[in-house]
């Protein structure tokens, strides 16, 4: 089963940290980005092209179409890809499980040449962060989970898997209210062995109880945060999807924004809840 929760310990997030650590790389130069590189040429290379393909399909299917000529010239992104784990670690000084940095200020994704998961997932996710935050900025009223469902609804390979997961939360009575989901700061919580009781709502309607263990309740949020997000871009458009961001941006509260641009559909975080777990089920009853 894919482990989401992983996705709390693989990234840190920096704001301006200038962490990548002067040495002789090496440099391949794309539309949008740029790519050093100590290692493998090949590698860097893919890694380059792929960023380029995830770069338009991340800004349509968020509905950026302006994103089409950003990111040029001396705004490209930077990419720093260390040749292994261990000469990574050194140079960025983060702790032994952490395999990726991103720093939002200076526009730059640190990993090393760990094969098809950098390209096929943290790259893209990392991405996505990059081009949502450039978007609506730092200082309106962003959830966390909207901020994280986005950068995983960008690792597009995982979408069939994330979906059935979060169908099989559905079925089992497992999902967190939409109130917590909104709330919580998921990456206050590190010790594994916790116990966390949250309230929840059944599949029929009525009020339930949850007990979850620290990497359950991780997952879940992760889970629901992305389900959430291919949700209101599957069912509504992309156009609408940006226009709630541009609300965001522009100084919205999250529901004042839900209100403007979902206004037949969504005005509230209830109604959204409930919307979103219509489609859930409407989901299983195609299946059957």
């Amino acid at each position: 089963m894919l482990k989401l929760s992983i996705r709390l310990i693989i990234v840190m997030f920096f704001l301006g940290t200038g962490i990548a650590i002067a040495q002789d790389w090496e440099e391949l130069g794309g539309e949008h980005f740029i790519v050093h590189f100590t290692g493998d040429e090949d590698f860097a290379k893919d890694a380059l092209d792929k960023a380029e393909v995830y770069y338009r399909r991340i800004a349509a299917e968020l509905g950026y179409p302006r994103y089409s000529d950003f990111w040029l010239w001396d705004n490209r992104v930077e990419i720093y890809i260390y040749p292994d784990h261990v000469s990574f670690l050194k140079a960025t000084d983060q702790p032994e499980w952490s395999h990726g940095v991103a720093d939002y200020k200076d526009k730059e994704i640190i990993s090393y040449a760990w094969s098809e998961n950098f390209v096929e997932s943290l790259l893209p996710h990392e991405m996505a962060h990059l081009i949502f935050r450039d978007f609506v900025g730092f200082k309106g009223e962003i959830p966390l989970w909207l901020d994280e469902g986005v950068a995983q609804w960008a690792e597009e390979a995982k979408r069939d898997e994330m979906k059935q997961m979060v169908k099989n939360l559905y079925v089992e009575n497992k999902l967190l209210l939409m109130k917590d989901l909104t709330t919580l700061d998921i990456r206050r919580y590190k010790e594994m062995d916790r116990v966390f009781i949250r309230s929840t709502i059944m599949r029929d309607g009525n009020p339930g109880v949850l007990f979850l263990s620290t990497d359950q309740f991780i997952s879940t949020y992760y889970l629901q945060s992305v389900s959430l997000i291919g949700f209101l871009i599957e069912k509504y458009g992309s156009d609408r999807f940006a226009h709630f961001c541009r609300q965001l941006r522009d100084g919205k509260s999250l529901e004042e924004a839900f209100s403007f641009a979902y206004p037949v559909y969504i005005g509230s975080l209830e109604e959204l809840d409930s919307k979103w777990r219509e489609y859930l089920e409407e989901g299983l009853n195609r299946e059957y």
